[in-house]
């Protein structure tokens, strides 16, 4: 007999952020039944561990707000069983807009907070100054702040769904390793690991910037590419407080948030990364994001960040952070069944938003694997969106690099 011989209800590959909150509202949802994650590594030590965290819940494409607003739900419910505080940083955030195209973007995301009921209001240039000091808001033809948006610790989001999933019965396994999908036909049954095979009903595909390979062997062409995020952290400066708003700057496709007395800002690259998923090394330590540590990108267009953002080119950079996203060419998820496959679920392609919907991920494949209705619509996260598509080809890696380098929101 296998070392490793599980039986379970479900089992999830990748213990990052939309593994752990699966395994949190599936062991919430249904006591008694058995879910097992599997993490080759630590949880949740690449792509959450490394996400900018902004938890922002008003967003031009109105089918990302109910996930977020579910996390926001989760933080609170996770919060009261642990007894601790996750220290969410609740911040609001700026909007600025600088040009005609972007103020009428700013009108339409104003009246979507309306919608939604988030609170909402314009703002002088000179209050959004004396909220980011950094901020020069000379340009801005219109300013728009939702108080209630936050950021948070995203490895600690991370593990508060896995906490909360423990104390409630799943079982997680680091270190080991999920080889191979186990097939029958169109079936699939489950998972090998490099310590024996784990059989369940129900088999989600969580891995992130991997599960492209893990579609692939069930027959399914999975529509996204691990494409690089990378962001900068400055040094301390009294320009930073502690407290003030998340900024996004559209115009300068560009955002930055406080972090701990200094500004972490992230840009959209004139040519982003994008690489085929069997390329990357298990360890996501081991792989060589920019060896300049992103200057070279920083410098292309750092006079758009300028405009806003003048003491850019005096302030020292301490930090450089950079890790992979699944992106698409619509920029929308990339998730949900996979159609002509039994029993497999696919919780990917987090398009640089995985932390904030990570809630809502986390509920709609609880459900879903369940065998209940997904309480959210994911129409527009379909994997058959983009038609006959190999995401391993270069074509297809270059259409998702060229996504994130176009991207305007947040």
């Amino acid at each position: 007999m296998n070392k490793l011989f599980k039986k379970a209800d479900v089992v999830i590959i990748g213990g990052g952020v939309f593994g752990a909150a699966i395994a949190y509202y599936y062991t919430r949802n249904n006591p008694g039944n058995k879910i097992i994650v599997l993490e080759r590594n630590e949880l949740c030590n690449a792509a959450t561990s490394h996400a900018a965290a902004l938890v922002t819940k008003v967003r031009a494409k109105r089918s990302f707000i109910p996930l977020s607003l579910e996390t926001y739900k989760a933080v609170a419910e996770m919060e009261e069983i642990l007894g601790e505080s996750m220290d969410m940083k609740f911040t609001g955030v700026l909007h600025v807009a600088a040009s005609e195209a972007r103020e009428a973007d700013l009108k339409e995301l104003m009246a979507i907070a309306g919608e939604f009921k988030q609170p909402a209001s314009y703002v002088s240039q000179s209050e959004a100054h004396k909220m980011a000091p950094w901020l020069k808001t000379d340009e801005a033809i219109r300013i728009g702040y939702m108080p209630d948006e936050a950021y948070c610790d995203p490895y600690l989001l991370g593990t508060f769904f896995s906490r909360c999933a423990k104390l409630q019965g799943a079982e997680f396994y680091q270190g080991i390793e999920a080889t191979q999908l186990i097939m029958n036909a169109s079936d699939v049954l489950g998972v090998k690991t490099s310590a024996g095979d784990v059989y369940a009903g129900v088999t989600i595909i969580a891995s992130g910037a991997w599960a492209p390979i893990f579609a692939r062997q069930a027959g399914v062409s999975l529509p996204m590419a691990p494409t690089r995020s990378q962001y900068w952290i400055t040094e301390k400066n009294d320009i930073f407080p502690v407290n003030s708003p998340i900024v996004l700057l559209p115009d300068a496709q560009a955002y930055a948030r406080p972090e701990g007395g200094s500004l972490l800002f992230g840009i959209r690259e004139r040519n982003s990364l994008s690489v085929a998923s069997d390329t990357i090394p298990p360890n996501i330590n081991d792989f060589s994001f920019s060896p300049d540590k992103g200057m070279q990108d920083l410098s292309e267009v750092i006079d758009r960040l300028a405009r806003f953002f003048p003491k850019v080119y005096d302030i020292g950079m301490k930090y450089y952070v950079a890790g992979f996203s699944g992106y698409t060419p619509d920029n929308n998820l990339s998730m949900g069944v996979a159609h002509g496959i039994n029993n497999l679920l696919l919780a990917t392609g987090c398009v640089g938003a995985g932390i904030a919907v990570s809630g809502g991920v986390g509920l709609a494949f609880a459900e879903l694997a369940s065998g209940r209705p997904n309480p959210f619509d994911f129409s527009p996260f379909d994997i058959r969106r983009f038609g006959n598509i190999d995401p391993f080809s270069p074509e297809w890696l270059e259409r998702c690099a060229i996504a994130r380098s176009t991207k305007v929101s947040g």
